[in-house]
């Protein structure tokens, strides 16, 4: 099958980073906008910028009938969901197989059968593959509390079309359970619209560690190694790295291996990622699987030297897997930052308003997927990310020490962000031993969070008060400290 034109059906920085791999392979390209939205990175590289209405831009991001309208509309060969939106919605996959619009990703049936935690569950237990004990409310509702009250605590309570962290609730005594699981299940429905539940035992201080696969849809998979993400608040990934400091050579190919084998049981077909609860004793469990590209594969990227949107692109267009598993890499380690507008002071927070300076960091082993620009308005439409961070070294403490210059130098006035509160991570000594868990932010909450010094907040009011001329000032004075090593420094 030919592609010739690809519509991208996202926004920000992964509509940008994802149009850049597509006019790199020849391919006419296409993004969306909502009429709300200003302009960003990934309107100024596609060749074509179509709007799209909606009471809210984020209804139009998930109204199938015009996107899948838009996309026969401009004759696009493909739609690349990106991440988030429709990029895991069956519906979505099956609108457009019907057109006969090729969707960069997944069948809609995998995507159906891995989108319910409980089937994907069963799935992969029943091909004798590593889950947590656990109770599942379709196997019985008249018994779920009695068999949730079986498995043992601590218990963690899922809804079964969850993802994302919603809904999900750590249960330590039987007298919270009842309620807990009753709290679950209004979130599930409001987040969802399904009420179904489950619950697994809780691995105590868990790692959370993902593999990233790629399948042709033939039968034909590989694994391209994995990525820690334990470090999370309230259930959502703040920092990613590869390789993860916890596995062994032999566990990082069990692992693997494992994952590989659960993508080839579904027959996959694109870039997926299997996910796994690591325990301390080393045994790992089936968590889920994300159907679609992560967040966070730019690490990957970096270790390995593969593009993975390329990939996706050339099995949609019936190329193949271009490697095999012999050929993939691990080479030295990535690190990934979301820089995030938000207040960690403050509970945080959300921040919005004019970007009046932008200042990236740059260097050996650094690079940034931006999905806003210098002058850009920062809203609460959409989700807080604003950009990446990625930064490669030959081996973790050089990947720490980059991180951290690039994350100290990192300007973005007109905004509160994370920066200062990624730094404070990255410095803190349990995470430079690789001595974290799932549970490391809220236990380090009070330290991390405290309030320091942060000169960028004096160069924001400079620039909020000052003309053109004064700002060109303040960009040379962050030049000039960039030199002489950081703001922080």
């Amino acid at each position: 099958m030919t592609i010739s034109k690809l519509l991208v059906a996202n926004r920000g920085e992964i509509a940008a980073r994802v149009l850049r791999t597509a006019k790199e392979r020849g391919l006419a390209t296409a993004v969306l906008r909502h009429a709300s939205e200003q302009e960003g990175p990934a309107h100024a590289i596609a060749d074509e910028v179509v709007t799209i209405d909606g009471p809210t831009p984020v209804a139009a991001y998930l109204d199938i009938p015009q996107i899948v309208e838009v996309a026969k509309r401009i004759g696009a060969d493909a739609v690349h969901p990106g991440y988030g939106f429709l990029s895991e919605n069956a519906g979505f996959v099956a609108a457009l197989e019907k057109t006969g619009v090729t969707f960069v990703g997944p069948t809609s049936d995998v995507i159906d059968l891995m989108g319910d935690k409980v089937r994907a569950r069963a799935f992969v237990e029943e091909r004798g593959f590593p889950v947590a004990p656990s109770a599942i409310e379709d196997d019985g509702p008249a018994t779920f509390i009695e068999r949730a009250r079986a498995v043992g605590y601590p218990l963690l309570i899922k809804p079964s079309a969850g993802g994302g962290g919603k809904g999900m609730r750590v249960v330590r005594e039987d007298a919270a359970l009842e309620a807990e699981i009753e709290a679950a299940r209004r979130e599930g429905k409001r987040y969802f619209g399904d009420g179904r539940l489950f619950v697994e035992r809780y691995i105590e201080r868990p790692r959370h560690i993902e593999v990233q696969v790629m399948g042709d849809g033939k039968g034909n998979v590989v694994h391209f190694w994995e990525r820690e993400c334990s470090i999370q608040r309230r259930f959502q990934k703040i920092i990613e790295e590869t390789p993860s400091p916890a596995l062994s050579p032999e566990q990082r190919l069990d692992i693997c291996e494992t994952a590989a084998g659960i993508a080839r049981a579904v027959n996959y077909r694109g870039a997926g990622t299997v996910e796994f609860i690591y325990a301390q004793d080393g045994a790992f469990y089936f968590l889920e699987m994300n159907t679609r590209l992560q967040v966070e594969h730019p690490v990957t990227e970096m270790v390995t030297g593969f593009d993975l949107v390329a990939e996706q692109l050339r099995i949609a267009a019936g190329e193949g897997l271009s490697a095999a598993q012999a050929d993939i890499p691990q080479t030295g380690h990535s690190i990934e930052l979301r820089i995030c507008a938000e207040d960690a002071t403050a509970d945080f927070r959300p921040s919005i308003g004019n970007i009046l300076l932008l200042d990236e960091p740059r260097g050996e082993g650094v690079r940034v997927d931006s999905g806003i620009l210098d002058g850009g308005k920062v809203t609460t439409d959409f989700d807080p990310m604003l950009s990446k961070l990625i930064v490669h070294g030959s081996d973790r403490a050089q990947a720490i020490a980059r991180a951290r210059h690039a994350v100290q130098n990192y300007v973005i006035l007109g905004v509160t962000t994370n920066t200062g509160y990624l730094d404070a991570i990255l410095a803190h000594p349990d995470f430079a031993s690789g001595d974290v868990s799932t549970g490391f932010l809220a236990e380090q909450a009070d330290a991390l969070t405290a309030p320091g010094e942060n000169v960028d907040d004096l160069l924001m009011v400079v620039a909020a008060l000052s003309d053109e001329r004064l700002v060109a000032e303040v960009m040379q004075i962050s030049d000039m400290h960039r030199k002489m090593g950081g703001w922080r420094n």
